[in-house]
């Protein structure tokens, strides 16, 4: 014993040898692509697309550019061919073991090294990985990828199915394939065959990078920090390793954490792969918070295999120590569907993500860490990753992390059926193993999601008729057996216990548990604003548990059209408008519900503007009328945050990252506290609700105005305001506000102050818009300043100006705030983030929305 107690600290003390590091090497330059056996090779970008090659070359013309998207429907019909000349040195030959890794190939592929066969692709979405251990020559090899036609081969497994299945996003028209629909055979991007927001454009191509590994003696493969039981005063967790070794025998396997030992084991490994979990425990650690409720803190962790005092492999991950579940329990009014983070109950404010660009490659890291950080900033705290898009890049999910952005993870399938034999299966089973074991350490990770709408679809879309009742049951079972089966087996056992729901919406996670509306459990999607020409005003008893999607759509703003339109093709009837606005009732939608609201213009940038101060007056509507029923609903995720080339839809953000009228509307919207007015039944309630973790005593007030900024009268409340909560702070009736006022010719400023600071400000107005008798022309006065290195305008007008927006008429202007109601006596100052040069205050242009 007294031999034990004297080597422990020495053995603590003793640094480990360091480990032989990998060899990488990044296959990048000097790729070359052809079409199959045909014509001469040229230069190629990997990673990238047969698409952006081809343009690069001036081969095909911009798809994105006009109505240029129908003349390259040709290219997803044949096959091509990359290839790469690569030299290898004895630094990687002369390693025990050599492996060729592919991240992504976009999809299927044969693979040839040194003229001799590696290996089939046939998964857009997983890691593939090619023993080439005595393989390589010493100087130069070559590398072959044929990329085969992925509609051809959508063809042959629609064959070996031998059932057609729904896909109503699938753009097969377009694409020239008449009613042949092959997106749900392949394991690729469904949004590449068309959407309701997005082209039809069937890519091809090595999508993310490859890399040649060497190592010997030992690896670890992977390593998963699992987390048992989290609280503020201790942290049980287990760190499961996974590693491989050339020689069995006696390896101590160590976890350390800010430079100390927390866990160490003995193993007696055997030769090949090897598996141990070492539990583990941290007192009072650092916690990772959502925005807004804390600081989303990070935990780096370092895994070491020795061999007596030598390190033979290690590993590092980062994660952040966190206790995170999806609540579904039993309550007066049904069953609660909420996100509870290390104890607190969370409202999820947040946005649904699809891929930001048609072209994947060019989504950069910084592409990423913008659109997180544009959802951080307009008070975001959870992002939903859509089931017809990919797993998105390492970078997307480390910027979540950084930023304390929930992500809800959907597995890619949307809106179809998808067949369900043996072979289909195992892919999937390989893709959910890659892509769940690659996210799992992320704290950002909160659900995995089976798919988008396939639930709803098969009980409400009709497609059941299309089938008789034996294939009906063939249809249905394969999509049971994945979605109630295969996928919540693989996420249980691949993340111990992680929340998993079958399909969004669900009223309930039993098969059949189709959505319900009224909806009292579960999440639900509603479009009754927008598909089914509901007024705003439904927003309000249109609430379910967790609102997962809803929306509405605008156009982008001037500059983003002449991006890919000609002068004369600035009408949204145009043939290249209507090339950019996908959906089939878009541009009907938009002028039916500005006809509601507003009046329509007759100047088409006026109305591309107008477009966006309605979707944003959607937006503040449904946030408002969600977060009001807190706790009843505890999510509010609007449809949808960002696009994929530049188009007319239901994002928040477009192509180029300009922020919308509806992403500063969800800005004010999302802000920790807010006050939110209701007009009801004859009066008006003020609902004061606080995301944070502190009460605290307020004073609400409502002040009557005309639109030249006099005050009429106003009305005043002490409320205490409760913590995480939703709270109806006063009510007055209507004909007590107004005083004998005409509607039409006054606003309420309603305001939430604590200790004489106001907190929260918002405009009430008693009619809609095209009905009040707002100012046509206010004059508004715009001045540049600076101040401590800082750029600003100073903003003030002798006229209510509604939703005023300020631009540059030739460049990008993004300001602090924008699409902002001005009020006589309340200059505003907006800071100015782009351009970063000087500003000439003087050709700043406004508009608002009674022009």
């Amino acid at each position: 014993m007294k031999r034990i107690c004297l080597l422990l600290p020495l053995l603590l003390l003793v640094l480990p040898l360091p480990a032989r590091d990998e060899v990488r090497l990044a296959l990048i330059d000097g790729w070359v692509f052809r079409h199959d056996g045909v014509g001469a090779w040229r230069a190629a970008t990997v990673p990238g697309t047969i698409h952006t090659d081809l343009m690069a070359h001036g081969l095909i013309p911009d798809p994105f550019y006009r109505d240029n998207e129908r003349l390259v429907q040709w290219v997803d019909k044949v096959s091509w061919e990359y290839a790469l000349t690569f030299v290898v040195g004895d630094a990687l030959l002369s390693r025990a073991h050599q492996e060729l890794t592919f991240a992504g190939i976009d999809t299927y592929a044969s693979i040839f090294l040194n003229d001799e066969p590696l290996g089939e692709t046939f998964n857009m979405f997983r890691t593939w990985t090619f023993d080439v251990t005595g393989r390589l020559r010493e100087g130069e090899n070559r590398l072959l990828v044929r990329l085969h036609s992925p509609t051809a081969r959508g063809l042959e497994a629609m064959a070996r199915w031998g059932l057609p299945l729904p896909a109503s996003n699938d753009y097969s028209e377009i694409g020239g394939m008449g009613a042949e629909k092959v997106s749900v055979y392949t394991r690729k991007a469904p949004y590449h065959y068309g959407w309701d927001w997005g082209p039809r454009l069937v890519t091809s191509g090595i999508w993310r990078p490859v890399i040649l590994t060497g190592w010997d003696e030992a690896r670890v493969e992977d390593l998963f920090i699992r987390q048992l039981e989290v609280s503020e005063r201790r942290a049980r967790l287990e760190a499961q390793v996974e590693w491989q070794v050339d020689e069995g025998g006696l390896l101590y396997i160590e976890v350390w954490h800010e430079g100390k030992i927390v866990a160490r084991r003995s193993v007696e490994a055997v030769r090949g792969e090897n598996r141990v979990a070492l539990p583990f425990a941290l007192g009072r650690p650092r916690l990772w918070w959502t925005n807004g409720l804390g600081k989303p803190e990070m935990h780096e962790f370092t895994v070491r295999a020795r061999r007596g005092e030598r390190v033979i492999a290690e590993k590092r991950v980062a994660t952040g120590i966190r206790s995170l579940r999806l609540v579904r329990e039993r309550d007066e009014s049904g069953v609660s569907f909420y996100f509870e983070l290390n104890g607190v109950p969370v409202f999820a404010k947040g946005a649904n993500v699809i891929p930001g660009d048609s072209f994947l490659p060019r989504v950069t890291r910084d592409r990423h860490e913008r659109m997180v950080e544009d959802a951080a900033l307009a008070g975001m705290n959870m992002l939903r990753v859509w089931g017809g898009g990919v797993y998105e890049d390492d970078a997307f999910y480390e910027a979540c992390d950084r930023r304390g952005i929930m992500v809800w993870q959907d597995f890619m399938f949307a809106c179809a059926m998808y067949p369900g034999d043996a072979a289909f299966l195992d892919n999937v089973r390989e893709e959910v193993t890659d892509n769940v074991k690659r996210l799992r350490n992320h704290p950002c990770a909160a659900l995995w999601c089976g798919n988008n709408e396939v639930d709803v679809a098969w009980a409400r879309w009709g497609w059941q008729g299309s089938y008789a009742a034996e294939e009906r049951e063939r249809v249905f079972g394969a999509y049971a057996a994945l979605a109630h089966g295969l996928l919540p087996r693989l996420v249980d056992s691949l993340t111990g216990g992680a929340a998993y729901w079958p399909s969004s919406p669900m009223s309930g996670d039993a098969v059949g548990a189709h959505e319900t509306r009224p909806s009292t459990s579960g999440d639900s999607h509603y479009w009754g604003v927008w598909h089914e020409s509901r007024p705003f005003e439904e927003f309000e008893t249109s609430v379910g548990r967790f609102m997962s999607e809803y929306g509405f759509q605008s156009f982008p703003e001037p500059l983003t059209v002449a991006s890919y339109t000609l002068p004369g093709d600035r009408d949204i009837d145009s043939e290249v408008m209507k090339a950019h606005q996908r959906s089939a009732i878009g541009n009907r939608q938009v002028v039916q519900y500005m006809e509601r609201y507003y009046a329509v213009p007759e100047d088409f940038e006026q109305f591309l503007y107008l477009s966006q101060v309605l979707q944003a007056k959607a937006t503040r509507a449904a946030f408002h009328a969600h977060r009001r029923r807190m706790p009843y609903c505890m999510g509010s995720l609007i449809w949808q945050l960002n696009d994929c080339w530049p188009v007319a839809s239901w994002s928040t953000i477009d192509y180029y990252h300009r922020w919308k009228a509806s992403h500063y509307a969800a800005r004010a919207a999302c802000k920790p506290v807010i006050i939110s007015p209701l007009l009801k039944d004859d009066g008006v309630e003020l609902w004061v609700v606080n995301d944070l973790r502190r009460s605290f005593p307020a004073t609400c007030r409502v002040e009557l105005r005309d639109f030249h900024g006099r005050v009429l009268g106003a009305r005043e409340a002490r409320c205490g305001v409760k913590a995480n909560a939703s709270t109806r702070a006063a009510g007055w009736a209507l004909a007590n506000l107004l005083e004998g006022a005409d509607a039409r010719e006054v606003f309420a400023v309603v305001t939430l102050s604590r200790e004489g600071e106001v907190v929260d400000e918002s405009h009430l107005f008693f009619t809609a818009i095209k009905d009040a008798h707002l100012p046509l022309t206010p004059r508004v006065k715009v001045e540049g300043i600076e101040r401590e290195g800082r750029r600003y305008l100073r903003v003030e007008t002798d006229a209510v100006a509604l939703d005023a927006w300020f631009y540059l008429p030739d460049e990008e202007l993004f300001l602090s705030d924008n699409y902002i109601d001005l009020v006589p006596g309340k200059p505003r100052e907006i800071e100015v983030i782009r351009p970063t040069g000087d500003i000439d205050a003087t050709r700043v242009r406004f508009r608002h929305a009674a022009m």
